[in-house]
């Protein structure tokens, strides 16, 4: 596990753009599932502003970790925010966006978002294996759209699956933790004091939290767990 905490936004947003460079440097295409939330918000933004070139847009197959059940061009969609905040900013070919259909069936599309990602990416003992898997955390813990109240999710033995917002009852289509667990490399970007709490109990007794929060179930096969933070998530840290 690496720790990175940045005293601003747009430090944290330079310093993993650094990195995603590094990571895409081979000059081959990778693979990367995206989060919905503020700070990759931000982080959207940011590279929308890059100079053009400074990325290789067409050698980056976008996919995303979790969606809402709505339709695309609905304010809550993790896709619309995407779309509106990078894809329109960008040039990326349309046959790199693969979004999740949050206006089908949610079961159904569930299904099918599993079978693409099968079809679209390497695997590991059946496992599709994403380059990047770009997480965010609530401040209840949850990670994609696995929740506490339905932590047992996490260890489904389908690549995708239909979760329900504890407090809305929004249904969400997520990863799993399987899918989660087997990327080469996965990267918290976590920010803002609220998260504070939840931080320091995953980083500081990650057995503890295993138990209660979905967060503290992220742990790559690869080893490779990164986390971006804030000063204000890392505030309560030793």
């Amino acid at each position: 596990m690496e720790i990175q905490i940045f005293s601003s936004l747009n430090e944290l947003n330079e310093s993993f753009t650094e990195w995603l460079k590094e990571v895409g440097s081979s000059g081959k295409q990778i693979t990367v599932a995206l989060s919905g939330g503020s700070t990759p918000k931000s982080l959207f933004s940011y590279w929308s502003s890059l100079p053009e070139g400074e990325i290789d847009w067409t050698k980056i197959k976008f996919f995303w970790g979790d969606e809402r059940c709505v339709a695309p061009e609905d304010s809550e969609s993790n896709f619309k925010m995407t779309k509106e905040h990078l894809f329109n900013n960008i040039n990326i070919p349309e046959e790199n966006i693969f979004r999740i259909k949050g206006e089908n069936n949610p079961t159904d599309e569930a299904k099918r978002y599993g079978k693409l990602l099968n079809r679209e990416l390497e695997q590991q003992n059946g496992t599709p294996v994403f380059d990047i898997v770009i997480l965010g955390m609530g401040d209840d813990g949850h990670t994609a759209s696995i929740f506490p109240h339905e932590i047992e999710l996490w260890n489904n033995e389908n690549n995708c699956v239909t979760a329900t917002h504890p407090e809305s009852g929004q249904i969400r289509v997520s990863l799993t933790g399987k899918v989660i667990n087997a990327a080469k490399n996965v990267v918290f970007l976590v920010t803002g004091m609220n998260k504070a709490e939840k931080v320091k109990e995953i980083i500081e007794q990650p057995e503890m939290a295993e138990k209660k929060y979905p967060a503290a179930l992220v742990q790559p096969d690869s080893d490779n767990l990164y986390w971006y933070l804030d000063e204000a998530a890392a505030g309560k840290m030793m």
